[in-house]
């Protein structure tokens, strides 16, 4: 019997913690083109398709993502994965009631895992037939998930062994880049035919973590090429900080932009990704750079590029949680 995961699992939906729910629902509904819901004062919820959320922004100092919902076919896949997490020490939590509807879920299991991201496990998203309002025509989701997260990490290898033990992820390739004058390893990892669901990128040599949310930037994925341009005007004419412009990637060849968040990390917006159908046929390969063409650094101040030298140099001094380690490793 085939006890894999591969192909049972998606990303479904991401918690984002911050005191600038204004700003934000102003940046999803009117730049990004989400449907935005206001359920209370201190909770902004946006849609993108049939489930009642995907992107929940609560009241909370963190200004981060705080949370990854992964959604799982069924109950005994789910179980499947609690199980591998016990096996390796990993407490699991189960929710109902508040917490699940403020996901938009029936229930879910939580767990920390590396560099302390939540993440949460879930078979049943609570769906709605209320009509979407947004400026985009249509996001794509579905089987492949709602998009992928981007991790920086000071211990790749660790990162990248816990998803494929855990969650049987798949390596679709990896990246040799330059950014910013700072040399990165990016390694991307599917858990069904989306090219990636994670992305975790290393910086080269001494290994340091300019960033200092958990996320680098998760992705959301237009239904056309007119939806990614629409959304790039608007964010330029809304005046947020655009990281990276309009360009083309080397491995997945999906075309996107990367806007900042009023929290501070990204959001890539892009269109026509490339799946991986053939599993049979598929090998992981390296491409030179992150782009094939586009992808010019824009809203970026020296000033916002010294506090990423400042990061990364404190980073050495801050031991990387990895809940595979040892008791008593600190880490």
């Amino acid at each position: 019997m085939n006890q894999s995961v591969f192909g049972r699992i998606r990303l479904g939906y991401i918690v984002i913690g911050s005191t600038r729910l204004d700003d934000w629902r102003r940046f999803g509904a009117e730049a990004l083109g989400l449907h935005v819901d206001l359920p209370s004062g201190d909770l902004l919820a946006f849609r993108v398709d049939d489930w009642q959320r995907r992107i929940i922004v609560r009241q909370a100092a963190d200004e981060d993502v705080i949370a990854l919902g992964w959604q799982v076919d069924d109950e005994a896949s789910l179980e499947r994965l609690q199980a591998r997490l016990r096996a390796r020490g990993i407490e699991t939590r189960g929710t109902t009631g508040k917490e699940a509807a403020l996901r938009g879920v029936e229930r879910f299991v939580a767990f920390t895992g590396p560099k302390r991201q939540t993440h949460e496990l879930f078979t049943r998203p609570i769906r709605t037939d209320r009509p979407l309002a947004m400026l985009t025509s249509g996001f794509v989701t579905g089987a492949s998930g709602l998009g992928h997260a981007a991790i920086t990490s000071r211990r790749p290898e660790a990162m990248i062994g816990f998803w494929q033990d855990v969650f049987d992820a798949r390596v679709s390739d990896h990246i040799d880049a330059r950014i910013d004058g700072i040399g990165l390893d990016i390694t991307f990892l599917r858990l069904n035919e989306r090219h990636h669901s994670l992305a975790v990128a290393a910086t080269r040599g001494l290994r340091m973590d300019p960033i200092r949310t958990k996320l680098q930037h998760f992705n959301l994925e237009v239904s056309s090429l007119n939806d990614l341009t629409n959304a790039y005007v608007r964010c330029r004419e809304l005046g947020y900080r655009v990281a990276l412009g309009v360009g083309q990637h080397t491995n997945d060849r999906e075309l996107s932009f990367y806007v900042v968040t009023p929290s501070g990390f990204e959001i890539e917006i892009g269109w026509n990704p490339i799946r991986v159908t053939d599993e049979a046929n598929w090998a992981p390969t390296t491409h030179k750079g992150i782009s094939i063409w586009g992808h010019t650094p824009q809203d970026l101040s020296f000033g916002s590029k010294a506090q990423q030298f400042g990061r990364a140099l404190a980073s050495l001094g801050r031991p990387e949680f990895n809940p595979t380690a040892n008791a008593g490793d600190g880490r």
